[in-house]
């Protein structure tokens, strides 16, 4: 059973001056961001909001930015329990002799899961794909049909796969919002960003050979803010690059397709990104380090009522000048006491004028232990009239 404890209503003031940049600015997206490039789009991670998009719909190859949904299907293995980063995996003749970029695995040689990821991360290793797919899905072929159902339950409309490495293969595209979907669904695995800031690093095979990998992604040197991105390049799909970079509490997700040149879709990407960090922000709305102002009413304890906090921290994004109305509705579970620090108790849903934003859970902020009999019996006697 729920019960609403309440509205709290709170006018949020989000505008303030962005300085030496608030000259950059496009009027209603009139003026173009990227050069030399097919497609783009930017959004924000937090919500998920449009920031720039430029034929975001159109169908075409993505070659490499496709392991964007591989790299996926190894992370929900691994949070369903179904695979294990320590796991060690036999290559096969198969994926040791897939083409174009690769790791170099060696047939019949076993390597842990977690330095094949590693390696598709960090290398666009295809022999590594394919030696996960077939440890996965027991085949490439299965697998790529998982990775066409995941990318329907993303709601990506206009995305097909038929290998899971990105080489050229008939009938096989996607689009840049898609692709920007895909990549932000992607960024919630933590474990993706441990891997996608490496820079340089040695691959180790059995037998002590080794092959150097060095990162696709130049942007991880070449701009402070980014931090993981995935490249693609086929003379068909021209250059690619799906990227997301961080700044203060803004964590942006982009996506450029069929770039003239390598350099094409890494400058459009950096002008993407320093167009959303100098006119957009995430102001914070629920602190997780800060308890509410009411207590939350507590049926057999030690005490009538107890600390509430938000489990996490809640962000609203909107344009820099914007004043959005932020509201909070709070609703508490019915409780009975014993009660444990940081135990879910009830929600907090935040509205963005009007508009469901988020909903973070209500966390105990103290435990409270069960009343006992004394408890009872102070607590009777104490309302007794003289």
């Amino acid at each position: 059973m729920k019960k609403l404890i309440g509205v709290l209503l709170s006018a949020c003031c989000m505008g303030i001056s962005c300085g030496a940049m608030t000259g950059f600015t496009l009027e209603g997206n009139s003026a173009k961001l990227v050069s030399g490039c097919k497609s783009a789009y930017l959004m924000d991670y937090g919500s998920g909001e449009c920031v720039y998009k430029e034929n975001e719909t159109a169908r075409m190859p993505i070659a490499s930015v496709c392991k964007v949904m591989t790299l996926t299907l190894c992370f929900d293995a691994v949070s369903s329990g179904n695979l294990s980063l320590n796991e060690e995996i036999t290559v096969s003749d198969n994926a040791a002799g897939m083409g174009g970029s690769q790791v170099f695995l060696e047939s019949g040689g076993t390597y842990r899961a977690d330095e094949l990821i590693k390696s598709i991360i960090v290398c666009s290793a295809n022999d590594s794909c394919v030696a996960m797919s077939e440890k996965i899905a027991g085949g490439e072929e299965e697998f790529v049909s998982r990775m066409n159902k995941k990318a329907t339950e993303l709601g990506c409309e206009n995305t097909l796969f038929a290998n899971c490495t990105g080489l050229p293969r008939e009938t096989q595209y996607s689009c840049a919002k898609d692709v920007a979907v895909m990549f932000r669904n992607l960024l919630s695995y933590e474990k993706y960003f441990e891997y996608s800031k490496i820079w340089l690093e040695d691959f180790a095979h059995p037998g002590d050979r080794v092959t150097i990998m060095t990162n696709t992604n130049k942007l991880i040197r070449r701009y402070a803010y980014c931090d993981g991105g995935k490249t693609g390049f086929t003379n068909e799909a021209g250059f690619c690059l799906a990227a997301t970079a961080k700044k203060n509490d803004l964590r942006l997700v982009s996506a450029v397709l069929g770039g003239s040149s390598s350099d094409d879709r890494f400058d459009s990407t950096v002008k993407l990104f320093d167009y959303g960090f100098a006119n957009y922000k995430n102001k914070i709305v629920l602190d997780k380090d800060v308890t509410l102002n009411d207590e939350f009413p507590l049926c057999g304890g030690k005490k009538d009522s107890f600390a509430v906090r938000p489990e996490r921290n809640s962000y609203i994004f909107s344009s820099i000048g914007d004043a959005p109305e932020i509201t909070h509705n709070v609703v508490a579970y019915e409780v009975k006491a014993p009660v444990a620090e940081n135990q879910v108790v009830g929600k907090i849903e935040v509205y963005k004028n009007g508009v469901l934003a988020d909903s973070v859970n209500v966390v105990a902020a103290e435990a409270v232990l069960k009343a006992g009999f004394g408890d009872r019996f102070v607590k009777i006697s104490g309302q007794w009239a003289l």
